[in-house]
């Protein structure tokens, strides 16, 4: 019997994105079912994610897997005979997941605060999210990817970021490829590969839902 996959996420959701990129790196096929997550979110996932009530969610044969990060080490010890993205050695792996949260708890709820503040907050947070990422650009070194000579758990985690880029640049005033450029290289090394490229949406198109969020909540 088949394994039966579904994925419940919303299309410019860097979490979301990161397991959309692992399962097509995997060879897995899945359902993915869009969620409104600003009008009504559906039964299915008010179901799955009953504590915190928000995406993305894995549903594993019936059985669902919240939380990105975790999402994520689920699908590489799930379907481990293929792209493995953590490393054997029990002190890399630690490592990566280190440097996974790290993009989650300062790159991008610093990068939020770049478009939805003003003023003196927004040169901070840019302070602050440039600071962050030459930490990540020094753990990357002269490796081609996070991950060594392929790619791996932590540029899974990071590279939708590159979908933002734009809108970080845009509010933020500056370039990541001038502040980072080892970086920078490494996550379009990332998106040359085609499990990335399909999965990411426009740099464009994510400006313009920024733009309508920040006009609802009242920032323009």
């Amino acid at each position: 019997m088949a394994d039966e996959v579904v994925l419940l996420g919303f299309w410019p959701s860097t979490y979301a994105l990161r397991l959309r990129i692992a399962l097509a790196e995997k060879g897995i096929k899945y359902e993915y079912k869009e969620e409104d997550v600003y009008n009504i979110k559906s039964q299915l996932l008010l179901e799955s994610n009953p504590v915190h009530k928000k995406i993305p969610v894995l549903i594993h044969n019936g059985k669902p897997v919240n939380e990105s990060l975790i999402a994520l080490q689920y699908i590489d010890e799930t379907w481990n005979d293929k792209a493995p993205l953590l490393p054997s050695d029990p002190y890399l792996r630690s490592q990566a997941r280190f440097w996974a949260d790290f993009v989650d708890n300062k790159i991008y709820d610093i990068g939020r605060k770049i478009w939805t503040t003003k003023g003196e907050e927004v040169e901070a947070a840019t302070k602050e999210f440039i600071d962050c990422i030459k930490l990540l650009e020094a753990e990357l070194g002269d490796k081609p990817f996070y991950g060594g000579e392929t790619l791996g758990f932590v540029d899974v985690a990071l590279v939708p970021i590159y979908s933002w880029f734009y809108v970080y640049e845009k509010f933020g005033n500056f370039s990541v490829e001038r502040e980072c450029p080892k970086l920078f290289a490494c996550v379009k090394r990332c998106f040359e590969k085609e499990s990335v490229s399909k999965s990411l949406p426009d740099q464009d198109k994510v400006y313009s839902l920024v733009m309508e969020i920040r006009t609802k909540l009242g920032i323009e």
